[in-house]
């Protein structure tokens, strides 16, 4: 129960209250208004004046760009100060919102502005994905035997490097991972066994918008022994940001006659020889700190199931990468498998083995690489 001169005094300081707040929001005044948010002494009248931003945000396009975010993320934001059982988280969501207008915080390596954390909604986090089909738009093809699909570089480059950057792919094949480095205006080098295979891959490019204009080249070449720092410094680069590695899974596919190509390995252990190289020798151009991305599936041999994806994310680790992350992917068709899923079950059940559903997506971190 308040005294008739607390209630005076709460009547003032509500009054006060509301003669700094705006009666009309635009787009001048709305940071200002959130800013002032934190002000209040009321949850009521801090809500109340929430409900004038968010009626404001709701007579906007949802597309309206705003303070380069769009009305969606602002209208949760004000939505979980509204939502907040205290005054004082309702003044630190606020001063969160706040932060997230006028400040960006990022890492050394990506573009991610933490203070905007919640707007990065297409970001994969978790280690299982669940991937209903490739991505087909632009030029990306399903067309090579073998290539992966564009959503795995996309998400590593947005998570582990900057734009402007550069991204090594030393199995090139059709270009998926340079495709989504120009769309997202990280520089791309490719290097591929093939020389037909390279020359598809620069057409597609080539027809590919480059709307950042940055570098994207496919070389004719051996990642084993290429030598990629003569490579980078034709190209004006010192050293690469990121490296994908998505090789042959051994002798699944056979890609060529090439002895050189790993599908020809003659064994599992030189097959592992021959990836080890391939790390050893492109890791040579990888900052230190700086991630190296292994995309690889197992394989059956002789009614044994051969873990050839944690065999070659263990040669990574004999040269010194730390493993930060395996992520387990789906698939549901090979080309192989494609008019014989019925062919398969049957096999499965009659052998005994679980036919092939996923792939791993290795992350790992350079810290030092043995001679």
């Amino acid at each position: 129960m308040y005294t008739k001169t607390q209630q005076y005094k709460l009547f003032e300081d509500e009054s006060s209250e509301l003669s700094q707040f705006p009666a009309n929001i635009n787009e001048e005044n709305f940071l200002d208004s959130v800013t002032k948010l934190k002000a209040f002494n009321s949850i009521d009248i801090l809500r109340s004046n929430v409900q004038k931003l968010k009626n404001w945000l709701l007579s906007l396009s949802p597309d309206t760009p705003l303070y380069e975010t769009n009305p969606d993320y602002l209208l949760n934001e004000l939505q979980q100060i509204v939502e907040a059982q205290s005054l004082e988280r309702a003044k630190y969501y606020a001063e969160r919102l706040e932060k997230g207008i006028t400040q960006v915080k990022t890492t050394l390596i990506n573009d991610i502005n933490l203070n905007r954390w919640k707007e990065y909604e297409d970001i994969h986090t978790d280690s299982l994905w669940i991937v209903d089909r490739r991505d087909s738009s632009g030029v990306h093809t399903a067309g090579y035997w073998g290539n992966f699909i564009p959503q795995i570089p996309q998400q590593m480059m947005k998570r582990y490097t900057k734009k402007g950057e550069l991204v090594l792919d030393a199995f090139a094949g059709s270009g998926t991972t340079l495709i989504e480095s120009q769309r997202l205006g990280r520089k791309g080098i490719g290097i591929e066994l093939q020389s037909e295979v390279a020359q598809t891959a620069r057409n597609l490019i080539c027809t590919e918008p480059n709307v950042y204009n940055v570098l994207a080249e496919v070389v004719t070449g051996d990642s084993a022994n290429i030598d990629f720092k003569v490579l980078l410094k034709q190209f004006n680069q010192k050293s690469a940001q990121l490296l994908i590695l998505h090789p042959p899974y051994h002798d699944i596919i056979k890609f060529s006659d090439n002895p050189s190509d790993l599908s020809n390995a003659p064994s599992v252990e030189s097959f592992l020889q021959m990836m080890s190289q391939v790390i050893k020798n492109a890791s040579a151009v990888l900052d230190k700190g700086r991630y190296l991305i292994i995309v690889i599936g197992d394989k059956y041999s002789k009614g044994e199931w051969i873990p050839l994806g944690f065999y070659t994310m263990n040669e990574a680790l004999k040269l010194g990468f730390s493993l930060k992350s395996t992520i387990v992917k789906n698939f549901e068709e090979t080309t192989g498998k494609r008019s014989q899923k019925e062919l398969w079950r049957y096999r499965a059940l009659a052998r005994g083995f679980y036919v092939f559903k996923h792939e791993y997506i290795f992350v790992l971190q350079k810290n030092r690489i043995k001679n």
